[in-house]
């Protein structure tokens, strides 16, 4: 667009140096590139007042300048992770902030090394809150996201069995998700919990939440009994936390259930702890598994001070992204669900629980393709969604 710097990123197929002159044209400012972009794109560029900037490796360029970037944001950074949720999640936060302040989020799920950085860019020094959704395939990436995004608040989804064939097994997938925690900055920094998610201890201890001074949130989806009387009468280690009760699909398969909340931080006795706060949500997204990730984005709203009122309305008008349990009338008096934009094993069940709970004045059809990189889990994670399906 322009006024933007154009960055020439060297691809597979197609090298974006290739591109410079037709940036240029388009009134780009500049062009961030690794090699000469040719006579012409140079001239073009001085008549043009745009600057050429060549460096040994524009992606590590772009990751210095967002860096840089990232000192003048004096808004609240929030960086989220987990194995199943993630952009949905991100959408959710971004919504519920919107109510708060001017908020800028990760478009899309560019949540890789040249995506996260963009979303920093994107940013200005007085937006309110920037989302930042950090995506992994290993050990340690995380933490390299961390070393620039500096996030003051960190939210880790879940632990599932995504990336398993790289990591081993879904423990090391928790140690990986929780660099995130491990990069909160002492005593300022928040850490929000899923507190009936798998590997909390994990997460814990691997982010390093025990041995350091560090806020607390805590989220749950639909928590069982013992836990839900936990959170009523007694609390966590959190000094917040944020749950739902009575949850029930409609027909169309939309979440509705009691977003409930409880803020510890100020009623230590247990004379003193304050009442539970509830109000009723209904959600445009369809599918149980998406009052996990309501929950944990209102965790955020009730942290920044929002009332649950203004959260609920918040998650109730938030949108599915394309592909993404997405519905589409065809003609025909076809339904189509485009839930196709990438799998897992926990979001195949999801998916296929949501369609099932759907109603229909006819049949079901559900088409599925392969999960990817579960390596020796593959044949057993495959034959676990068939049985789910049967």
């Amino acid at each position: 667009q322009p006024g933007w710097l154009y960055v020439a990123l060297p691809g597979e197929r197609v090298d974006g140096h290739d591109f410079v002159e037709a940036a240029l044209r388009a009134g780009a400012a500049g062009a961030l590139v690794m090699q000469s972009p040719g006579r012409a794109a140079c001239l073009l560029a001085r008549e043009m007042g745009a600057a050429v900037i060549e460096v040994a490796n524009t992606a590590s360029a772009v990751t210095d300048l967002a860096r840089a970037w990232r000192g003048y944001l004096r808004g609240r950074v929030i960086a989220l992770t987990g194995s199943v949720g993630k952009t949905t999640t991100k959408n959710l936060v971004r919504d519920v902030c919107a109510a708060y302040g001017s908020v800028v989020a990760t478009r899309g799920n560019q949540n890789n090394e040249l995506g996260v950085p963009r979303t920093l860019l994107a940013a200005d020094p007085e937006t309110a809150v920037v989302v930042v959704e950090m995506g992994m395939r290993g050990s340690g990436q995380i933490a390299e996201l961390c070393d620039f995004v500096r996030p003051d608040w960190g939210l880790v989804t879940n632990v599932g069995e995504s990336h398993i064939e790289l990591l081993g097994s879904r423990e090391n997938i928790a140690r990986a998700k929780a660099e995130l925690y491990a990069a909160l900055p002492a005593g300022r920094g928040r850490a929000f919990l899923n507190l009936d998610g798998a590997y909390l201890d994990v997460l814990m201890e691997a982010g390093g939440l025990r041995e350091r001074p560090m806020l607390l949130s805590g989220f749950a989806g639909n928590p069982d009994e013992d836990l839900r009387e936990m959170l009523e009468r007694d609390g966590t280690v959190c000094e917040e936390v944020v749950w739902a009760e009575d949850v029930a699909l409609d027909g169309e398969g939309r979440a509705r259930f009691a977003l409930c909340a409880r803020d510890h931080a100020d009623h230590e006795e247990e004379a003193l702890l304050a009442p539970v706060e509830r109000c009723r949500c209904a959600l445009t997204l369809t599918g149980a598994h998406n009052v996990d990730n309501a929950v944990a984005a209102a965790s955020v709203g009730f942290a920044l001070g929002l009332d649950l009122e203004t959260i609920a309305a918040a998650l109730g008008a938030s949108v599915p992204e394309p592909g993404r349990q997405e519905v589409i009338a065809a003609r025909g008096g076809f339904t189509i669900v485009n839930d196709a934009y990438n799998a897992s094993p926990d979001s195949m069940r999801a998916s296929l629980s949501t369609f099932a709970a759907t109603e229909v004045a006819g049949r079901r059809i559900a088409v599925l393709g392969d999960m990817g990189e579960l390596g020796d889990f593959a044949e057993a994670c495959h034959r676990g969604v068939g049985a789910h399906a049967a």
